[in-house]
């Protein structure tokens, strides 16, 4: 009896009408679904008509019925794994389900679809070539300023995800590790109460002093500032003014730039420019 394969089916962030027509499909065909939590999950075979057995699968018992789940795959049942919203294996034990699966010699099969994490990226309007997700930082104040200051010269876009209970806390972190950087909050993605608060750290503070968070957020923020020096510290001095002459300054001009540019005198920045013919 050949095994059978887990196919990981990302399911709506919040509106019904955001699945593929592929994971309606595979929902139907597959064998057994294993749902972070079947009450909520029912809701939306119901709404699609989807009559299969459910078993749950969540953090708290993601061991014993993971061991469960790979039994049954290797008996060759197919399952079909879903979280409460969006993509299985981001923040929640459908990571741990897929490891042990391909540990295992099993078929992992992954749908596209919704996630909140690229959708409040995108919405965010800042730089989407080069991002860092984080997901969820530790509750304990402690904790979750150590990540941060983990956090605090990293230059791409970061990605969190927080609860409403602890959101201002979140940000009055943020503003005292990373300084008053530009943030794009977004809350309730595609339900009927969605929401991007864009501005600085310290206005959304301002915001949630006011008005009780509510809905599940993600945060993104924006990325520690390129120093000119970081730039440039891969060249020489030679090389930093061949540059700027290349682009029509006069030598004159060039000197002055990049001893700017670097914090040096522009004595030092003179003697190389003699160099340059």
């Amino acid at each position: 009896m050949s095994e059978g394969i887990l196919y990981i089916c990302p399911t709506p962030i919040g509106n019904l009408e955001d699945i593929t027509f592929r994971t309606i499909r595979t929902l139907r065909e597959v064998d057994l679904i294993a749902a972070e939590d079947t009450r909520h999950t029912i809701k939306l075979l119901n709404h699609y008509n989807i009559k299969k057995p459910l078993i749950s699968y969540h953090e708290h018992n993601k061991k014993s019925k993971g061991h469960l789940l790979i039994e049954k795959l290797k008996s060759g049942i197919n399952i079909g794994l879903v979280t409460d919203a969006g993509m299985p294996g981001i923040s929640d034990p459908g990571e741990d389900i897929i490891h042990l699966s391909i540990e295992n010699g099993i078929e992992v099969i992954v749908l596209p679809g919704p996630t909140a994490s690229i959708t409040a990226l995108v919405a965010s309007g800042f730089p989407t070539n080069k991002f860092a997700f984080e997901g969820f930082l530790p509750s304990k104040k402690k904790d979750r300023i150590k990540e941060l200051e983990r956090l605090k010269d990293e230059k791409r876009t970061i990605i969190f995800y927080e609860a409403p209970h602890r959101v201002l806390n979140l940000l009055k972190d943020m503003e005292k590790v990373l300084g008053n950087r530009q943030i794009s909050i977004s809350r309730e993605l595609t339900k009927i109460h969605e929401e991007t608060f864009r501005g600085y750290i310290s206005d959304g503070i301002k915001k949630f002093e006011i008005q009780n968070p509510k809905g599940e957020f993600v945060l993104i923020v924006k990325g520690a500032e390129i120093e000119k020096k970081d730039i440039f510290e891969n060249i020489s001095i030679k090389e930093h003014l061949e540059l700027y002459i290349e682009e029509g300054l006069t030598k004159k001009d060039a000197v002055k730039k990049v001893a700017e540019d670097r914090g040096i005198s522009k004595n030092l920045v003179y003697k190389e420019s003699i160099k340059i013919k």
